[in-house]
Parts: C-alpha cells; structure tokens; sequence
C-alpha cells in the first residue's frame, strides 16, 4: 500500500518537476569527472533517520523551515565537490514543490539544506515528501531521486497544561521523606500529547538533542529513553506517563513543573505541583571540648527519626566552611549514625552543612552547624594610650598588654599603622607585653594577630588610638 502511494506521488510531481528544477540552477568548480553522480544516502530530517513510510511519517514542527540532509555520491572518487538538490511537497498537493540546495557539499560529508522557512512556511498540519539527489553542476549529471522520506508537520501547541497528582505526596499536607515521590501526568484532554517534560529548577531542557558523528551523521537522542529525569513518555497517544522522581535538591518544600509535549515537541503551558516534606534534617552534636579554634573536633551525626525508620541512612555529606573548604563524605553505622573528626580552623568561626543520604538515594534537608561567631582576635590594652582615646605625647613610652581569647597562644605579631610586623613571644599564660614610644603626636592604628602552639593564625585586632 505504501509504496503505491509513493509511486503515485512520484508519477504526480513528474509533471512539475520542470517548473521544481528550474529553481535548483548551481555553479560549481570544473572538474574532469570520469563518472556520474550516485542517489544520497544517510538521508535525516531534524536530526532523525527519514521514514519511508508515509503512514509513520516523522512528526516536526516546520514555522522555521525542516533541515534535511544526505550525503551525496560520485562513482569517481576523485570527484570531491557537487552539488546536492532536495525537494519536498505535501502528499495532499503534489504539485506545491519547495525546492533547496547545498552547492559545493563534499562528498563523503553531510549535506544540509533547510525546506521552507519564515519567508516561505511548510503548511502545519500536513504529511510532506522529500527526496534528494546529487548533481554534477559542470556536466548538469544528475543522479536518480531518493525514495520519499515523509515528515509530518506540527506548529500547533498542546492546548491545554496537564494534570499532576502523587498518591504518596499528595499536595496541601506535610509528607514524610524518604521514598521516591510517585507521580502521574494526564493530558488533559489533549489527544496529541505524546510525553511530558518536567523540572525542578524552574527551566525546561530542550529534548530531541543530536550529536553529530562521523561523516556529520548525526546521533539523534531520544528524550524519552536518554534523559529520564527530565521526560517521560506516554503510554498511549493522548496517554497518561507514571514516574517515581527523586528531587535533586530537599528544601522542605518542592516545587516541579511539568509540560506536555506533542509528537513534534511543541510544549504546553506548565503546570506547577507543590510538594511538602516534613523536617528531616539530620542532627549534628559535638562530643569533643568546647570548640576550640585551631583544633580537632569530634562530631556525632545522627538522623533524623522519621526518615531512618522509612529510609535507613547509610552516609553523611558535610561541608565544611572554614578558613579551609571541604566537602567530606562519611558512612554510617547501621543504625544511621556516624563520627566526624575535622579542624576548626576559621579564625572568624566555623560553619558546618550536613545532609543523610538513604539507601536508596533520598538526599536529607540540609542541617546548619556553627561555632557561634568565635572570636579569636587578642585583646589590646594599654596604661598611657587608652584604645579610642588620647593619652601620653611624642616621646612618651607607652605599654600595650595582649591577652588571648583562645587557649595556646605562643606569639604575637604588631604593626602601627599596618607597617612591617613584628613578633614577639607570649608568657605562660599565652599574654605578652610591649613597650612602644611615638616620635610624633597624632592618630595611630595598631595591629595585632596572635598564632597557637599548632600554627594557626588569629582574626586581628584593630587597636586605635590618639597621641597628644
């Protein structure tokens, strides 16, 4: 049956094939050609392998034109430019031709030429045929026509947003995390939606990407069967699609989008499902002493009750926002629980953020850990020079007294009005002592930062002061 019906397309545009060829006129470069040209193969319409078959054509939208390709052929392999000529019209109409060509296509190579346009638009709605085929612009030798390939095309967008429902994460309550969050998507009522594309980041991805391979033949990739996390086919044309959806990101409140798609892609307006799920943050303690700048501290990472009794924990993420940044993987006991050993080695106060992760990959809310703002910085005082005052005179000594605030001091390092530092070692008690005289009268700044027994360097301190 299909092949009549190509045949009797073909027996119909032979009577406007003249007026067709009269638009695909082409120069090229002279050649001693000692062969003929040869029908394209590799033939592809928007990325995807061309279908024979007009009752399974391929659905495109065609408002900017349809991108046909093939790759042209010369019995003699010396030959290396032609040109290759593509025609298309729409099996109701034969005789509406719409004519391209790609001059100067190398052979071996891919050659793209667009049918249509914004200028001159495939009509939507219709079933078209094209063929290509490989001329010989110096001698006008031209190789036989392609069979058709057949493209349905469709500029009209789903008319309606589809329905989104979830039996275990029902929308308007909260919902214990831990399993995966089941979902269906109905079209509607919309007859043509073929998938659904859907995002938790507020942006869509483009489906029906290609990549390009050897020769310039591309490798289409279906949405549908490459990209699960963004689409989903239906099971029927006009279909529902069921799909169980970790979220890639648990704030407590999660928000999807989801959109049908029609056969040639073209998207509905979204619809927005809310998910909320209960607190499920684990809980961070420090067993060790008090947090002490500079020095190991010991954690016990817990989780959170609900979540272990549906989802058991088997790993704790920890990001560690510190002087140094880290980000720490750490496994759990088999009852959810797990140690952590780190420095704190912010001189301005440590930040910890850990989430669980369950068995079966459900990523926790996010717990927030702090040392409270410590603060590091030595003490400044001074018997002549008060800090924020004035006091003593040019040549007047003056003595300044650093006391920390963290234990293990073992030196300072000065500087007044942050020039070259100097150091000086700290007494028993980790306190230390200078005797400093201005030579001139007028506004100071002394600096000074304290460093522990292991190395690590104190926040400063901004002493200022006035010099009668």
């Amino acid at each position: 049956m299909n092949r009549t019906l190509a045949a009797r397309t073909r027996a119909a545009f032979a009577s406007v094939a003249a007026a067709g060829l009269a638009l695909l006129a082409v120069a090229a470069p002279a050649h001693a050609a000692g062969g003929t040209p040869t029908t394209p193969t590799n033939l592809y319409n928007a990325y995807q392998a061309c279908s024979t078959d007009q009752a399974k054509p391929v659905y495109v939208a065609g408002r900017a034109g349809l991108t046909v390709e093939g790759i042209p052929g010369y019995t003699d392999l010396g030959v290396r430019w032609v040109t290759e000529q593509f025609r298309a019209w729409p099996v109701s109409d034969p005789s509406q031709v719409v004519t391209a060509e790609r001059p100067y296509s190398y052979l071996g190579n891919e050659a793209t030429a667009t049918l249509g346009g914004y200028n001159a638009p495939l009509l939507d709605g219709e079933t078209y045929a094209w063929q290509a085929r490989t001329v010989d612009a110096d001698s006008s030798a031209a190789s036989d026509w392609s069979a058709p390939c057949y493209v349905a095309t469709d500029d009209t967008f789903p008319s309606a947003a589809p329905t989104v429902s979830s039996p275990n994460y029902p929308e308007g309550q909260q919902n214990q995390g831990g399993t995966p969050i089941k979902l269906t998507f109905g079209a509607n009522g919309v007859s043509d939606v073929a998938g659904y594309a859907f995002t938790w980041v507020g942006t869509f991805p483009v489906p029906g990407v290609a990549s390009i391979g050897e020769h310039g033949i591309p490798e289409y990739h279906d949405p549908y069967e490459t990209s699960p996390n963004y689409f989903a086919r239906a099971d029927s044309l006009g279909g529902s699609a069921t799909v169980d959806l970790m979220p890639p990101y648990n704030s407590g409140f999660l928000v999807l989008r989801v959109a049908s798609l029609d056969r040639a892609f073209n998207m509905s307006q979204p619809t927005t499902f809310y998910v909320s799920v209960k607190p499920d943050a684990p809980t961070v303690t420090k067993v060790s002493n008090s947090p002490q700048y500079g020095k190991n501290a010991i954690f016990k990472l817990t989780p959170d009750p609900g979540l272990q009794a549906v989802s058991p924990v088997v790993s704790y993420t920890v990001q560690h926002l510190g002087q140094s940044q880290s980000q720490t993987t750490v496994n759990a006991s088999t009852s959810g629980i797990a140690e952590l050993k780190l420095t704190l080695d912010d001189p301005y106060g440590d930040i910890l953020l850990v989430t669980s992760t369950s068995a079966n990959g459900w990523v926790s809310q996010q717990q927030w850990w702090s040392t409270g703002g410590t603060d590091t910085s030595p003490t400044v005082t001074s018997d002549i020079y008060p800090e924020n005052g004035s006091g003593g005179g040019a040549g007047v000594p003056g003595t300044f007294t650093f006391t920390p605030k963290i234990k293990g001091a073992v030196s300072y390092t000065y500087s007044v009005n942050w020039g070259e530092g100097t150091t000086v070692k700290a007494g028993a008690r980790g306190e230390a002592q200078i005797s400093w005289t201005p030579t001139d009268s007028g506004w100071y700044a002394l600096e000074v930062y304290g460093t522990t027994k292991d190395g690590a360097q104190t926040a400063p301190t901004d002493y200022f002061f006035t010099v009668n």
